[in-house]
Order: structure tokens, then C-alpha cells, then sequence
């Protein structure tokens, strides 16, 4: 079934999302299989289609570490209909990304992590309105002190856009909490693309935020421009794309130990 994400795969796992949504545009494949199971081997646990394991779009057997993540990746090959639809299938995307990509490459992919320490979403605050401010506060004060009592990380906080240099002892701290997992490292980047934010991954990854409260806190700004606006439909649809993305990340780093 590689075929049905080979489309964007010479794409860089630096930006594993460019892959993953220029999937969804290749026509929909009948689905041909009957049943979906897995298998444990050497290397892991093998998800299997009619008995023949599956293979990524670089060709490496589709092979988790643990049953967990494999049985949920069999368990959305199974939940197919009358035709294979990549866009509802995002822990495959994922499990594709990090078997191909991060693997290999995990000191690249933990870099990219790490640069998102030096000007993290949650460094830059609102002066005004006082409501925004408040929202902001609610949100991302607790992640913040959370990380400066489990990893003795501070940072320097700003009001506005402009770029506030973070102490390098707070940076290396920050970058010696990432996983070296390549599962978990994977979703990690996975996590930290999506909201922009690393230290909302981190949050994640270590059970201190699910998935819904994470998600939330890294759209404040958003949420409250909507509240003045008005909803955009177009972008609720995009929002719920990423989500669903940023859930397979989530049961990933559940499910791979990433804290």
C-alpha cells in the first residue's frame, strides 16, 4: 500500500506535514484487503493485510516497537470502507514519517525540536487587551512553570513580537528533555509543528496536557480573534485536519513512553 503515500516522500521529515497532506491527494484506492493483523518479529510488531506486511512509501517494513501502536495502525487499515482514504488514516501518515525519516536522521530531527526553544509561542505575550492577556496566562503560565519544576528550565517572557534571546542554560536544559526515541521523537516533532510550540509537545509527551487542553492552548490567539470575528468555517476545517494529526501524535508518545 506504499503507493497510496509516495506522493511529496522525497520531501524533507523536517516538514513531515507538506508528506502527510499531499497524500490526500491522490485518488482513492478500492480497498482489496479482507483482513488486517499483526504480527510480532524480531524488529517489532508487523502490520499485516491478508497475511503480507506492509511496507512504507521508502519501502521499510511498516514495523512498530511496541503492540500498542501497532494494533491502533491495524486498527485504521480496518476501519477502511469501499475505499483506502489516506486523509482519515493520520497515525499511518506519522508511522511513515518517522520510519523513513526520522530514524535516520534523529540528531536533524531533535535539532529542528530545539530551535523551536529559542522563540517559543509561549514566550511572546499580548500587552492588551486585558482579556487576551488573562487567556494567555491561563493557558501557557501552568506549562511554563511546570517545566521550571520538572526540568529547573526559566525563561525570559516579552511583551509583543520581537525576538527575546532565552538563556542558554534554559535551552540546553529544555533540548536534554527530548526523547531519544525515534517513535517518540518522531511525534514529538510531529506535536511541536502543529502548535507551534515545543513546549507545549514537551507538556504532551509528559502526560502534563492531553491532546484537547494542548491543542487549546496553542490557538488562545486564534480562539480569540474568533470570539471578536466570528468563526471561519474554512479554517475550522483546516484545524480539524491538524487535530486529528495531533491526536495520532498524541497516542504515539502515549503509547511509545515519550515522557
Amino acid at each position: 500500500m506504499r503507493e497510496l503515500f509516495e506522493e511529496g516522500t522525497g520531501s524533507s521529515l523536517l516538514d513531515p506535514h507538506e508528506a502527510a497532506r499531499a497524500s490526500l491527494r491522490v485518488p482513492l484506492r478500492r480497498r482489496f484487503y479482507k483482513a488486517v493483523t499483526v504480527e510480532r518479529r524480531a524488529s517489532g510488531f508487523a502490520v499485516l493485510l491478508d497475511g503480507k506486511p506492509m511496507r512504507t512509501p521508502a519501502r521499510r517494513l511498516l514495523v512498530a516497537p511496541q503492540q500498542g501502536i501497532a494494533e491502533a495502525l491495524a486498527a485504521e487499515w480496518g476501519a477502511q470502507r469501499e475505499h483506502i482514504d489516506p486523509s482519515c488514516m493520520p497515525l499511518t501518515r506519522l508511522a511513515n514519517s518517522i520510519i523513513d525519516g526520522v530514524a535516520d536522521t534523529a540528531a536533524a530531527v531533535a535539532g529542528d525540536i530545539g530551535r523551536y526553544f529559542n522563540s517559543d509561542l509561549l514566550f511572546y505575550r499580548a500587552s492588551h487587551p486585558h482579556e487576551l492577556v488573562e487567556r494567555q496566562a491561563a493557558r501557557w503560565d501552568p506549562v511554563l512553570a511546570w517545566m521550571a519544576e520538572r526540568f529547573g528550565v526559566r525563561f525570559v517572557l516579552v511583551e509583543g513580537v520581537m525576538h527575546v534571546a532565552q538563556p542558554e542554560a534554559a535551552l540546553a536544559a529544555a533540548r536534554n528533555a527530548l526523547p531519544a526515541d525515534p517513535w517518540a521523537l518522531g511525534a514529538l516533532h510531529s506535536a511541536t509543528t502543529l502548535m507551534g510550540s515545543a513546549l507545549l509537545a514537551l507538556a504532551l509527551a509528559h502526560g502534563r496536557l492531553g491532546a484537547q487542553e494542548a491543542w487549546t492552548a496553542a490557538h488562545v490567539d486564534e480562539d480569540w480573534n474568533f470570539d471578536l470575528w466570528g468563526k471561519d468555517d474554512t479554517v475550522l476545517a483546516r484545524r480539524a485536519v491538524k487535530f486529528a494529526e495531533l491526536e495520532a501524535a498524541a497516542a504515539v508518545l502515549r503509547l511509545a513512553g515519550g515522557g
